[in-house]
Parts: C-alpha cells; structure tokens; sequence
C-alpha cells in the first residue's frame, strides 16, 4: 500500500492531518540530515495505529516535501 506525504518541518506544533488522499505531516525537527523525515515516519506509525509488524519506507521524495511512502 502506499500513502502520499506532505511534511512541513520546522511547525510550532506536530500533527497529522488527512485532507482527500494526502497526509500532511508538521513536524518540530529540521529538514536536514534526513531528521525530518525519521520523525515524520514515526508520527505516521502512531497514526495510522497497528502497524507494529509492518515497515514504513520512504519511496520517492527523500530531499522534497511531496513524498510517496510504502507500508509493507
């Protein structure tokens, strides 16, 4: 299955937010050094719930805020 990404970094406040089939994520941490998005796969994992077997991978869009991520 795959999800379509939207992260903001840098937000005052974290939150996830479905609008039509994209999730936008906020999260605190900087775009650097690929902090942003370790952060933003845990805050999809406590979202979406349940997903303590499955595996989280960012599949197109490492260095760009639109991101494609596949849920094994």
């Amino acid at each position: 299955m795959y999800i379509k990404v939207h992260v903001i970094p840098e937000s005052r406040e974290e939150s996830v937010v479905e609008k039509e089939d994209i999730l936008y994520v906020s999260v605190r941490e900087k775009a650097e050094q690929g902090a942003a998005n370790r952060r933003m796969l845990e805050l999809l994992r406590n979202h979406l719930g349940g997903l303590s077997g499955k595996r989280l991978k960012i599949v197109s869009g490492h260095h760009a805020p639109h991101k494609i991520v596949s849920v094994d």
